[in-house]
């Protein structure tokens, strides 16, 4: 990875940071939490490794990606808009009554959105079956990404979705896991641990990577790895709740509040002199 690439993926990702605080202030609601930690890899996705374009959003052979953890619906939407889906201005409507950004994805109304998510743990079952979908058709160049909560793989039905990828070799499947360690009600170790989740996917068929990941040169290596995989692929990243906002940062109160009005004030300044930084190096 050049050190211009770095730049601007670390350029889009605060801009995603951006638009997650802008849309929960406005929003009054919201998941800033585990929208933050996972600006870099939606950063990493739709400017390096992901086959999708804003002028043909509906190309049957574009690549698809599933927010199964849909409560981070404000990094997407913000990424999208970002990208040039639909304006910036927009992601100030979030959750509003007639605003077409509610509170999860909504494939029917948001513009580069492939799979309605919200009920956790079952958007990896939906990925799954783009990409046996894909591998039906012969289309095996289509890839298929969903990104999950290390709370939301507590769910019974996310290994029954990778038994499912394994038994068919879904290969063109990467399953992306955001492990932060917090969940709504506290500490994932706490509440239900997953863990020791890298042994737990390779039992299931998956080959898999752990990485840091709001590392970019991480991430990199992360899609590298999945390219050569011949099975179903996880990248257990290890990333930081609410990262790039000092208040947030490992803060489970920050898993679903909205930031006040000082609050706002705060992250917006912080975000704006990073995003200042990076653009003046």
């Amino acid at each position: 990875m050049t050190y211009e690439m770095k730049k601007e993926f670390q350029i889009f990702a605060a801009k995603i940071r951006i638009g997650v605080i802008e849309g929960t202030y406005n929003a009054k609601a919201g998941h800033p939490g585990g929208s933050l930690s996972v600006a870099d890899l939606l950063s990493y996705l739709y400017n390096a490794e992901m086959n999708c374009s804003v002028e043909d959003p509906k190309d049957p052979n574009r690549d698809r990606l599933v927010l199964s953890k849909g409560h981070a619906a404000p990094a997407l939407y913000s990424a999208l808009a970002n990208k040039g889906y639909f304006p910036v201005e927009d992601l100030k409507t979030l959750r509003h009554i007639d605003s077409y950004l509610q509170g999860h994805p909504n494939m029917n109304t948001v513009p580069g959105i492939d799979m309605s998510t919200g009920s956790l743990g079952q958007g990896i079952s939906a990925a799954c079956g783009m990409a046996k979908a894909a591998k039906c058709m012969g289309k095996d160049n289509i890839r298929v990404y969903t990104v999950l909560g290390d709370g939301e793989i507590e769910e019974g039905q996310v290994w029954e979705a990778m038994m499912f990828a394994s038994q068919y070799n879904l290969n063109n499947l990467c399953v992306i896991i955001d492990s932060n360690g917090l969940q709504i009600d506290g500490l994932c170790s706490d509440v239900m641990s997953a863990e020791p989740i890298d042994e737990k996917v390779k039992a299931f068929g998956f080959d898999y990577i752990v990485i840091d990941g709001n590392d970019f040169d991480d991430i990199e290596k992360a899609f590298d790895e999945f390219h050569k995989s011949e099975k179903p692929f996880a990248v257990i990243m290890k990333t930081v709740k609410g990262k790039g906002v000092s208040y947030m940062e490992n803060a489970v109160d920050w898993h679903g509040k909205a930031p006040n009005k000082d609050e706002y004030e705060t992250a917006m300044a912080e975000l704006n002199k990073k995003l200042a930084e990076l653009e003046a190096e």
